[in-house]
């Protein structure tokens, strides 16, 4: 397979411009750790170093010495080689912002490398220095490249205070535009206190931010909503629980992305995040959007079972016994009839059947879904996903076997930097294939590589694009007055 298009001619045949919602740049480690020192203190310095031991520490141990602790098997050899020019890119913003045009990319939207485990630290004051000099020193690699490019800042998400506090940072004195939210990241259980840390490593629950937190995060969103800033998650599940193969890395990996989107995806909606914020985006990202397709179904099949009307209906007070009994003389034995006799005809007895504590039985009573239309609120219009450009799945997206025949927003992601794109030219042939396959429209390419891109983030920012390449463009598809997209 492979377009035989290079991405400026596919570029050149589009009446649109292509945004990448999730390229990547590999940060070299030691100088960008040394500018950290200079910008933020050793505490932010060594703290990221400490992140980066993770990966070579585990990689040292052999298969039998990780299967004994519990060790996932981490990537080897990860980054480009053969490609020099693509290392060199992914490791220096002005030479990514040179070759955009090669790539046939407009306008990118870059997420870190390093800095993708940042928001999962532990320690609270090491996590938090870390994320504050890792935004300033990104903000200064990407400081005169805004008209093309845009960092996301780390907002982590340990407690609303800290994302609120590094929100406003971010944004108002770094200029930001993007955040990058930690989520499903480890909470450490008070009964791993005092244990061995190669145990009490073991001992911790999982945070998906919308729903059973120790912590009400509405601050967050509404901090969002003040600052125009619409949440992005970059989070994985490789490494623990079914992705913690001591052997195999392709294991671990598949799939790792798309488990933690999940996981956050179905904490904000069922938690009533997006009932409660309806004028709010959230993305997330690199888990393609076929998970997203099928979220969006289960969903709605279970709400149809374990909403207040179908779940009424398995109330077991509703038991008809006179009818139960006829069937069990009928088609019975003298056993089942005599214990039903027992039980006054019950099947079992309320203490039988308890309910778990909750306060309201309905599963989805935040969401106060009581038409169609609710579910393309609350669901297909607010939530978009990160797509790399081979995804075949990337086709369902667009309606034709979606509830309601609802469009699910994915959005154009080329991973470029990373180990999964070995060149750095292949991600827009490859993402237009589905065109060339006729599986997808190009009104559907025009959605997939822009306009939703510009409705994720200029709905939330209408001045997003202001003074970027694609401003007038951007502003059409939001239907802006032309002269505030102007780009100068």
């Amino acid at each position: 397979m492979g377009s035989h298009r290079s991405p400026a001619q596919v570029r050149a045949s589009l009446k649109h411009p292509i945004i990448d919602g999730d390229g990547h740049w590999v940060e070299y480690n030691p100088v960008f750790a040394e500018r950290m020192r200079k910008v933020a203190g050793d505490k932010a310095a060594d703290g990221f170093l400490a992140t980066q031991r993770r990966i070579p520490d585990a990689l040292r141990l052999s298969i039998a010495e990780r299967k004994q602790r519990g060790i996932a098997m981490e990537g080897y050899w990860t980054r480009q080689s053969t490609n020099t020019r693509d290392r060199a890119t992914a490791m220096m913003p002005r030479l990514l912002y040179d070759r955009l045009d090669e790539l046939g990319i407009d306008f990118g939207i870059v997420y870190p490398t390093a800095g993708l485990g940042v928001p999962r630290i532990q320690d609270d004051a090491t996590r938090r220095a870390v994320t504050r000099g890792f935004n300033i020193v990104t903000a200064e690699y990407f400081g005169k490249l805004s008209d093309r490019l845009t960092p996301a800042a780390i907002i982590p998400m340990f407690t609303p205070d800290e994302a609120i506090e590094e929100l406003e940072f971010a944004t108002r004195e770094l200029g930001a535009k993007v955040g990058m939210f930690g989520g499903a990241f480890a909470r450490r259980m008070p009964i791993g206190e005092g244990l061995d840390p190669s145990l009490a490593r073991f001992v911790v629950s999982y945070d998906w931010i919308g729903i059973d937190s120790e912590h009400d995060y509405d601050p967050v969103w509404q901090k969002c909503r003040e600052l125009g800033v619409a949440p992005t998650f970059h989070a994985g599940g490789r490494g623990f629980a079914l992705r913690a193969s001591p052997s195999n890395f392709t294991f671990n990996h598949i799939g790792h992305f798309a488990s933690a989107g999940h996981a956050i995806a179905k904490g904000l909606f069922l938690g009533g995040v997006t009932r409660r914020f309806p004028d709010l985006n959230f993305a997330f990202l690199e888990g393609g959007v076929g998970w997203g397709c099928q979220l969006f179904a289960d969903l709605i099949e279970h709400w149809e079972r374990r909403g207040a009307k179908g779940i009424a209906y398995m109330d077991p007070a509703r038991l008809d016994r006179t009818l139960l009994k006829e069937l069990v003389d009928k088609y019975g034995d003298a056993d089942m009839a005599a214990e039903l006799a027992r039980r006054d005809g019950w099947p079992s007895h309320e203490e039988d059947e308890p309910t778990g504590g909750v306060p309201v039985l309905d599963d989805f009573a935040a969401c106060q879904i009581e038409r169609k239309q609710d579910w393309i609120d609350l669901y297909a219009k607010p939530y978009y996903f990160g797509c790399e450009a081979d995804d075949r799945m990337n086709v369902t997206a667009f309606g034709r076997a979606n509830p309601f025949g609802a469009r699910i927003n994915a959005i154009f992601s080329s991973d470029i930097g990373h180990f999964d794109v070995p060149d750095m030219l292949s991600p827009v042939p490859e993402a237009y294939e589905l065109v060339e396959d006729e599986l997808i429209t190009l009104d559907d390419f025009r959605d997939f590589t822009f306009a939703n891109a510009v409705r994720l983030w200029g709905t939330q920012n209408p001045r997003f694009f202001e003074g970027t390449r694609v401003a007038k463009e951007a502003a059409a598809v939001l239907n802006l007055a032309p002269a505030r997209a102007a780009a100068e």
